[in-house]
């Protein structure tokens, strides 16, 4: 006999185990692992959809209780075993449940009805066509007669377009079909996202040191060297030719390749180039495609008939069967780790991906994550340097302004004077401008100068942001009110903004530079589907002098017209409540720099900040990330940060803030309790520090209170020894189920 493992349908929650069925006979040569199949489930012989995590011929149960499995779906998408055992491993890694990692790694959770193509075709030849048509005329049979002309000239007839513009109707199309004249067919049609201009075979030859790059990589998969390339190229030195060359090997050999994009900001430039080297091949996945579309791609992928799949993190778990290659751009973007459980990191997890299907893994930046570079520097990847641009690109000129000074030559405005200058020189010109300011909206938090009091959502301790006709927004859960006129706290009338938004910056460059086509980029002109690729099109057709934008305009855009790129706020990121905040900081103003002079023409970079002399900036500035890297991990190693150690967080959430304070002061007693009996039993491998419980950077968030603890430790294993010991105490104890209680390893992203 036959047995499966399944795990019953993932929206249940709370069945987050396996349960065992026979499988009958005639479907033992059908079902395999990571199958979707039809069991009974309870005494009421409900039928469940389940998913085969494994197959055994041994009986956990009593054999006469077992039930059998009723049978294959239909219209199942199957499971691949592999993101089966993927899931497994996110589970173990990042904290969740089964059905939580399952429902992460299934590329869509449930089929949708298939957008189809009707046509109308000629069933019979012409001559008996013409004796019909005089038939049709003399009984004045007139639409029968007109749909009939119409195929006589074009034997395949669109049914959408004959509907519209021939009045065809169902009853005439079933008299046509009865008497055997047409025939209705239907093929299905995949609802292709991006529709790129030029499509086309476009290799390109690498310089020598691109060339060099991927006769390595390649020749280190030959050998079985699955260590990931790290790929640490200055801006503009080529990586995404590299990219394309590697996976047009690997496609010769009958592969398939999957390319991580950071945001959705990315996929009109780069969907584009990959379309132009590989065609139809190509396909996209991303949040903003509709339910159908995703459906399609998901579909084709499946099918073979795609074989690069582009997209940010959800794109890695596309469901080739013969990966290759996974590519990682911009890998030290920290929308790579994701916000929801299991908080997984998609760098790790395409390792783990790579391994278990035979792959290799390439990560790209111009500044790559201090974690990455760390790895590469131990020796566990392999890095590759790129500290060129292209032959005939330079890098840009890097200025440093220091407001300070502006302020006290009694320059209050955004644009500093040099700033203002360089911005006229290019509009006379006739070239492009980027202005980067990490905010949005009108303006940010409104504050009382007399007091300090800071306007805060009344659900989410966070400060509201002013925007347009005196309207006020919190940005997490879009509680509105009206501006005050008086502080609420000392009734002072010196209240006012931080005047430092997207949406102001635009029209301050609109009347400072009358004449200057301005365009805006951030996520309020991006809500609608296509707003990224609308803009960054009108740009590229020079409709505008310059683009005003948060960062999502900073990463990746390759803009030949742009010789200036002004940061207008370059240490708002910087004192953040993070350890992150200077990497981040650092690798915005590299990135930022990086966009100007990618043409013919020499860029400019101008960097206005009230910090000049923070290593950060400075080296920012220089383009020179050893120096950076240098003076960050020393900080980490004082600190005990990753990658110097490994930090666990547990993140509590409650409604009720006093049965949240109680329930983390329990949770804090198991964790030194684990950890104690961890020592006893020799399984801590080194030690473990407890920090917290504390609040969290947003405290309250829609109604609900949050708390974090944190555990720091050199040891991996240890850590994750000690979160599977504590798992089950966290389930049993009556006082912690009313929380909502998360892990997260290594946070990327403040919490």
């Amino acid at each position: 006999m036959k047995y499966a493992n399944v795990i019953v349908d993932i929206s249940l929650e709370k069945l987050d185990r396996t349960f065992q069925y026979r499988v009958p006979d005639e479907l033992e040569a059908s079902i395999r692992e990571g199958m979707q199949v039809l069991v009974p489930f309870g005494n009421g012989r409900r039928v469940l959809t389940a998913y085969v995590v494994e197959l055994t011929d041994e009986c956990e149960w009593d054999p006469e209780r077992v039930k059998d499995i009723i049978g294959i779906p239909e219209r199942g998408i199957p499971l691949e075993g592999q993101l089966i055992a993927l899931a497994s491993w996110m589970r173990r890694m990042y904290g969740s449940t089964m059905n939580q990692a399952l429902k992460t790694v299934l590329p869509v959770r449930k089929a949708v009805r298939e957008k189809v193509k009707k046509s109308l075709v000629l069933a019979v030849s012409w001559e008996e066509a013409e004796k019909y048509l005089a038939f049709f005329e003399k009984k004045h049979q007139k639409a029968r007669l007109r749909i009939l002309e119409a195929l006589l000239k074009e034997e395949r007839l669109d049914y959408t377009a004959a509907v519209k513009d021939l009045g065809l109707t169902a009853q005439t199309t079933k008299a046509l079909e009865e008497l055997g004249l047409v025939r209705l067919e239907t093929d299905t049609v995949f609802r292709n996202p991006v529709k790129p201009s030029e499509v086309q075979p476009h290799p390109v030859k690498l310089y020598p040191r691109q060339q060099e790059t991927v006769d390595s990589i390649l020749k280190r998969a030959a050998e079985g060297d699955r260590r990931p390339s790290l790929i640490h190229g200055v801006t503009g030195s080529g990586k995404t030719e590299i990219y394309m060359e590697l996976i047009a090997a690997v496609l010769e050999e009958g592969k398939q390749a999957v390319v991580l994009i950071p945001e959705i900001a990315l996929t009109f430039q780069t969907v584009l180039r990959f379309y132009k080297r590989f065609g139809d091949l190509v396909s996209i996945m991303h949040s903003r495609l509709s339910a159908g579309e995703r459906y399609d791609q998901f579909e084709r992928a499946r099918k073979g008939e795609v074989r690069v799949m582009i997209g940010p993190r959800s794109a890695l778990f596309t469901p080739f069967d013969k990966l290759g290659i996974i590519v990682i751009d911009e890998e030290h973007e920290g929308s790579y780790k994701s916000e929801t459980v299991p908080r997984y990191h998609a760098r790790e997890t395409a390792i783990e991906r790579a391994r278990m299907s035979g792959a290799f893994v390439v990560l790209g930046s111009a500044t790559p994550s201090v974690d990455s570079y760390e790895k590469a520097r131990i020796g566990d990847y392999q890095l590759y340097e790129l500290p060129l641009r292209v032959p005939g690109r330079t890098l840009p000129d890097t200025e440093i302004v220091d407001l300070r000074e502006e302020l006290r030559m009694g320059n209050r405005s955004i644009f500093s004077a040099r700033l203002r200058e360089l911005i006229e020189d290019r509009l006379a010109k006739k070239q492009q401008i980027m202005l980067f300011l990490n905010r949005r909206g009108y303006a940010g938090f409104v504050s009382c100068r007399a007091c300090g009091h800071v306007i805060k959502c009344p659900h989410c301790d966070v400060s509201l942001s002013l925007h347009t006709g005196g309207r006020m927004i919190c940005h997490y859960c879009g509680y509105q009110s009206a501006a005050p006129k008086k502080c609420p706290s000392c009734g002072s009338s010196y209240i006012g903004a931080f005047r430092a938004g997207t949406q102001q910056v635009t029209e301050l460059a609109a009347r400072e530079f009358p004449g200057a086509r301005v365009l805006r980029m951030d996520f309020d002109t991006t809500k609608q589907k296509g707003g990224h690729e609308r803009i960054l099109e009108a740009f590229s057709r020079h409709e505008a002098d310059i683009l005003v934008g948060t960062q999502m305009i900073v990463k990746g855009h390759d803009f030949p017209g742009v010789t200036l790129v002004g940061i207008l706020a370059a240490d708002l990121s910087l004192y953040a409540g993070d350890y992150h905040a200077s990497e981040r900081t650092f690798q915005l103003l590299t990135q930022a720099a990086g966009r100007a002079g990618r043409g013919a023409e020499k860029g400019t970079a101008v960097i206005q900040t009230y910090s000049p002399d923070h290593y950060s900036v400075k080296a920012a500035a220089a383009q020179d990330y050893e120096s950076f890297f240098r003076q960050e991990m020393e900080y980490r190693r004082l600190m005990q940060y990753p990658p110097a150690a490994h930090l666990l967080g547990l993140y509590l959430m409650s409604e009720k803030e006093d049965e949240l304070e109680r329930g983390a002061q329990v949770i804090k007693e198991l964790a030194l309790q684990a950890l104690k009996e961890m020592e006893k039993s020799g399984d801590a491998k080194a030690e473990i520090q407890v920090i917290g419980p504390a609040e969290a950077g947003v405290s309250k968030l829609r109604d609900v209170y949050r708390r974090v603890l944190y555990l720091k430790g050199s040891s991996l294993p240890a850590l994750l020894a000690w979160k599977e010991r504590i798992e089950p105490e966290l389930d049993h104890r009556e006082e912690l189920r009313i929380l909502n209680i998360q892990f997260d390893m290594d946070p990327v992203n403040p919490f």
